[in-house]
This record gives structure tokens, C-alpha cells and sequence, in this order.
């Protein structure tokens, strides 16, 4: 299973779909292997499965990641709603950006 993970968000949860992967959004920080601990705890616990039947296959690093999920009958996977494959919705027309990177702005 791929998953595309968003390291420090406010919250754990699944926040759709992201280039073809289930996008879930962890409040864990990318650092000292953190994320990764927090995404097969969140996973498990999501599938009702122990901890040591989801780990880690690939993308130890790099926010896609492939997950090895073990159980004896298929688990109940939560519903998403398909998000944007750019990961959230496109600006509103005659948006523009601050040279910050901080949120548009609308002219009025």
C-alpha cells in the first residue's frame, strides 16, 4: 500500500488522495524517525490491526512510503474523498501570492 504522508500537521488523519496514494497527515515531526513510528501506529490502529502487523517497506525518507500490512482476512479501509491531485484546491481567479509564501490573497 503507498501513502503519501504530511509530517507535522496539527492532527492525525487521512486527508484524501495525493498522486495516487492515500495522503494522511501526521502531527509527528520528519525527524529522529518520529513520522515514520507514528504513520505504522496510526495505520494499525486505523485497521484495527496490532502494531507489528503494518511496517515500513519503503521510503524511509521521502514522504510517498510503501506500507506491508499482514492480516488474516482483508481490514476494513476508512472511506476518502478523492482530493485534488495537486493537493488542495487551485487559487480563485485574480488570487496572487505574498512574496512569503503565506495563504492568497483576494483583490476585492
Amino acid at each position: 500500500m503507498q501513502v503519501w504522508v504530511q509530517p507535522g500537521a496539527k492532527r492525525n488523519e487521512l486527508a484524501g488522495l495525493h498522486q495516487n496514494c492515500l495522503k494522511i497527515r501526521l502531527s509527528a515531526p520528519a525527524v529522529d524517525n518520529k513520522a515514520n513510528t507514528a504513520l505504522v501506529e496510526y495505520v494499525a490502529a486505523l485497521l484495527g490491526l496490532k502494531r507489528s502487523q503494518v511496517s515500513l517497506e519503503a521510503g524511509h525518507t521521502s514522504r510517498r512510503k510503501t506500507l506491508r500490512v499482514l492480516a488474516q482476512k482483508e481490514p476494513i479501509w476508512p472511506q476518502v474523498q478523492e482530493a485534488d491531485q495537486a493537493g488542495g484546491q487551485p487559487p480563485t481567479e485574480g488570487a496572487t501570492h505574498g512574496s512569503n509564501g503565506s495563504r492568497p490573497h483576494r483583490k476585492v
